[in-house]
């Protein structure tokens, strides 16, 4: 691949300890691969609802990303090797808003499957046109069903080799979450929720993605936001399915209704509005499938957001503090915010390890890597794992790598992000 913007980092995690990092194809902690250049006067590239960013299939692994121009790029390459195949599709992006960013994932058949452009837009998801190929087919509709206001698409993969597809209908403060399924045995997307949570055309979900423990059931979580406004994010939500999507119930077991409601819907953990609840974080299921939260908000009376850690044990909520953070920030107003430390990204390591990947500017805007192995998550280790600036960046990563090898993959790139959407004094940069 051509030297340049797009790197991804390449951290394994220790079994069973917090020795983090350990080498990874590299005799270093860190591996960088080039890609290309990429658009970075908005951080359309580095948020973390990308869902998925890069994606491995039989040993292929592929990215997606806009470059200075806007165009919608694809590249492959075989893991482990630091050359592979870039592509420029025929789509773009408008990467003036950080909302319209690309998602991908392949199906059990290698199929790419790409959402991308979307911020209240019409649905934009093609795939490729045979297993293996770079090549995007026409724009192709889904279900054909409330597919003319789509915002956040997020891919998930099945046991199966089919896919999820989750996305808001509607507006921020008055929309919908629907849940689609790709068959891949007869090459079809289905229904599986129209809508799974219902806002009622006075709030809207903001999901974090779907998650899939070793069981097979489907975990799903979320906050709530009554208007435009990010300052009215409240509370935590919880729902998992035991049986693919046909029922939902609370994580005690109580069934709910469909679709879920502000009334029905299981709090996790109860947030005022106000608190600088931040939406759209991330979850992960450990190995005995009890589910994790990571997010931050700012504790009562007090101006600091906070990293948080969610999790269910012995039947109830807990919860943890992630280090000590001492820089006040108010997460308030419409449109992408300009903020001072990323959304975390949770991932459930060997031998009861946490592990929660950050960029806050309070230590210095590289990335960074908490872990803890204690049952109570009492002891939290922060370390470093690029101290290379990388601007309004935050964490995207390969799922399939991480669970099948627990390396992690992250896409990576110094972006710039400026508050109610406006544009950054930041040229096309290496992703690093």
């Amino acid at each position: 691949m051509r030297r340049s913007a797009l790197r991804l980092l390449l951290v394994l995690a220790a079994a069973g300890g917090c020795t983090v990092p350990r080498l990874a194809d590299a005799p270093a902690s860190v591996h960088r691969v080039p890609i290309g250049p990429g658009w970075a006067r908005s951080s359309i590239n580095a948020v973390i609802f990308r869902g998925y960013s890069l994606f491995t299939h039989a040993g292929t692994q592929y990215a997606a990303w806009y470059d200075g121009a806007g165009r919608m790029m694809l590249a492959k390459r075989q893991r482990g090797s630091d050359r592979g195949e870039i592509r420029p599709t025929r789509y773009s992006g408008n990467v003036q808003v950080a909302h319209n960013a690309i998602s991908i994932a392949v199906d059990g058949r290698g199929v790419l499957h790409v959402a991308w452009d979307h911020h209240g837009q019409p649905l934009n998801y093609a795939r490729s046109t045979a297993p293996g190929s770079l090549e995007l087919s026409e724009r192709l509709a889904m279900t054909g069903d409330r597919e003319d206001q789509v915002t956040y698409p997020q891919f998930t993969p099945l046991p199966d080799g089919g896919l999820l597809f989750l996305y808001r209908a509607g507006g921020s403060g008055r929309g919908d979450v629907l849940l689609n399924r790709w068959h891949v045995t007869s090459g079809r997307w289905g229904s599986v929720a129209h809508p799974l949570i219902d806002g009622e055309g006075v709030r809207n979900a903001y999901p974090n993605p779907l998650v899939i423990d070793a069981r097979g059931n489907w975990q799903l979580s979320w906050v709530w936001r009554e208007t435009p406004d990010v300052a009215t994010n409240h509370d935590v939500l919880y729902a998992v399915s035991p049986d693919e999507g046909r029922s939902w119930r609370s994580s005690a077991g109580r069934p709910y209704p469909l679709p879920i409601t502000a009334a029905t819907a299981e709090v996790a953990r109860a947030i005022p509005q106000g608190s600088g609840l931040i939406n759209q974080t991330s979850m992960a299921v450990d190995a005995t499938g009890r589910p994790m939260i990571a997010t931050y908000w700012r504790p009562s009376g007090s101006d600091v957001p906070q990293y948080q850690l969610l999790w269910r044990a012995d039947g109830e909520w807990r919860s943890s503090r992630i280090g000590e953070r001492r820089q006040p920030f108010r997460l308030e107003g419409e449109g992408t915010r300009r903020i001072p430390l990323s959304r975390p990204l949770v991932l459930a390591g060997d031998g009861g390890a946490a592990y929660v990947v950050f960029r806050d500017e309070e230590r210095g805007a590289g990335i960074m890597v908490a872990c803890s192995t204690d049952a109570a998550r009492s002891d939290w280790r922060i370390r470093e794992i690029d101290a290379e600036p990388v601007g309004l960046w935050e964490p995207s990563y390969d799922p399939v790598v991480w669970q099948q090898h627990r390396i992690l993959h992250l896409f990576h790139q110094l972006v710039g992000q400026r508050a109610a959407a406006a544009l950054d004094d930041v040229g096309p940069q290496p992703v690093s």
